[in-house]
């Protein structure tokens, strides 16, 4: 009788034993309800919704958002750019969410955000002008560079741009005068190219403050606005063409620069005069969160 009842306790114990080790199986390897689903990466997503949106996949990228930000709810960066591309696409709930999310996680970044979308609306809306503003000292103004010929000499646009710096100049004879662009062609930068046309054609060397680094409409308003502050002043005229105005305009106010002229050259005036059309304001919105920094990569 003993060895029996020792036999059921030793097929107890186990089976006790079996069914705890099938248990801690199922439950590791996720045979409990089908296949385990491997987490989301966050940083595979991320970047995949950057390049979509650089390709022109908005609705892909804003998809890759939403599975990143169920996967890490405090991602600002994505809910950032979620904002911004909602925005762009006329999305109001989910602009209005991703904000009320970004609002508590990081209230900085939701207000830099909020500078993109209201820099975004403004340079849309901005007319280009070849007439020049009348402006003080506290405010600069600031020619974007274009790409030089391979012997370092002007094209003809860059005399364009600089035509209309040098009217704005005169017509603003205490406002500081900034030239920018890198890209340097046979030993010479796009800044240094323009500083020279510029004091050719008049203007004190003293006055024209040289920023050769931008490889960039970007860079232009990011180095340029860290030169515009160590010169006092507070506020630019931007110059550039008419087809190029709109994309500074917004890369300059994300950059901190408040904008108060957007003179332009004339060639192409007449065809950008009108709002660009939606799909046409992708460039804009692209440039706006690179000015602000979000990470295009990570």
């Amino acid at each position: 009788m003993r060895g029996k009842v020792s036999t059921v306790v030793k097929i107890s114990r186990h089976w006790k034993t079996t069914v705890a080790t099938t248990f801690a199986i199922v439950t590791i390897t996720g045979l409990v309800g089908g296949p385990a689903q491997a987490a989301p990466d966050p940083d595979a997503l991320y970047n995949s919704a950057q390049r979509n949106f650089t390709d022109g996949n908005d609705d892909a990228g804003r998809s890759e958002l939403r599975e990143l930000i169920g996967a890490d709810p405090t991602d600002a960066e994505a809910l950032s750019l979620q904002a911004i591309w909602s925005h762009y696409a006329g999305d109001l709930p989910a602009l209005t969410d991703a904000m009320a999310r970004l609002s508590v996680v990081d209230p900085g970044m939701a207000a830099g955000t909020n500078n993109v979308i209201g820099a975004v609306t403004a340079a849309v809306g901005t007319l280009p002008n070849p007439l020049p503003a009348i402006v003080g000292p506290q405010t600069g103004i600031v020619v974007l560079g274009y790409g030089l010929l391979p012997d370092g000499a002007l094209r003809p646009e860059l005399v364009n741009r600089l035509t209309a710096a040098w009217l704005q100049a005169i017509a603003s004879p205490f406002s500081p005068v900034v030239v920018t662009g890198g890209n340097p062609q046979n030993g010479i930068t796009e800044a240094e190219a323009m500083r020279n046309w510029l004091v050719g054609k008049g203007l004190p060397a003293n006055r024209i403050s040289v920023e050769s680094r931008a490889g960039s409409t970007v860079q232009n308003a990011l180095f340029s606005t860290n030169m515009l502050r160590d010169l006092g002043a507070n506020s630019a005229v931007v110059v550039t063409s008419p087809n190029h105005i709109r994309r500074a305009v917004a890369d300059f106010i994300v950059a901190g620069t408040r904008v108060v002229g957007a003179t332009t050259s004339l060639e192409q005036l007449a065809s950008q005069l009108l709002p660009p059309a939606k799909q046409n304001q992708r460039g804009i919105y692209l440039d706006a969160t690179r000015t602000f920094q979000l990470a295009t990569a990570r």
